[in-house]
């Protein structure tokens, strides 16, 4: 399962991605990652999810970023949950790559049974592809 949620920047969309996250240990069976682009939401998340601040990594592609998460679920088969905050400040793409790089998450999401959550800011012309992951 894939849910985006998009707003306009400083709506408080990161404060609610932390808290899902938060809430998320206590129902969860596996593990949880959360991902973001600098090291901010490290001290207000549970000790039980994993931090991954990306700005230590060179992923301003779609396919950096998609080898990336293969790497991750590889490494710990039993993430069940990642929380993304901010994916187009990690990654840079247009149209065609984020469409490109949705369908890949939904097919690693589909084949590990794992759930992303995903922040992005809100766009003009968001790509259709998209649009069918906001809730």
């Amino acid at each position: 399962m894939i849910q985006v949620f998009c707003d306009k920047r400083g709506s408080g969309k990161t404060k609610a991605l932390i808290g899902l996250a938060n809430d998320k240990v206590s129902e969860s069976k596996g593990h949880i990652v959360y991902i973001d682009d600098d090291k901010r939401p490290l001290l207000q998340l549970d000790k039980a999810i994993r931090f991954v601040d990306t700005s230590e990594f060179d992923l301003k592609k779609g396919n950096s970023f998609y080898g990336f998460l293969c790497g991750m679920i590889s490494d710990d088969y039993d993430i069940d949950t990642i929380f993304v905050d901010g994916l187009f400040n990690i990654v840079d793409a247009g149209d065609a790559d984020a469409a490109h790089l949705f369908s890949q998450l939904e097919k690693i999401s589909t084949k590990n049974d794992i759930d992303f959550y995903i922040n992005i800011n809100e766009m003009d012309g968001m790509s259709e592809v998209i649009k069918k992951y906001v809730s």
